[in-house]
């Protein structure tokens, strides 16, 4: 709620999403990295599950 960063959250948020809050900015999804693609996530060397790319609008 008051982090200014961009913040990778699952899928499921999109259920939640408040636009007036939060801006989608891409996602991590895929292999393919362009513009709103930004390839897949991976953490200490593993596959993790797809995210959602927003930043908070509010602060």
């Amino acid at each position: 709620m008051d982090y200014d960063g961009v913040m990778g959250v699952p899928i499921t948020f999109l259920d939640k999403h408040n636009p007036e809050q939060f801006e989608i900015l891409g996602q991590m999804a895929t292999t393919k990295v362009d513009e709103f693609n930004h390839g897949y996530p991976y953490i200490d060397g593993k596959k993790v599950y797809a995210r959602i790319l927003i930043k908070n609008k509010t602060l």
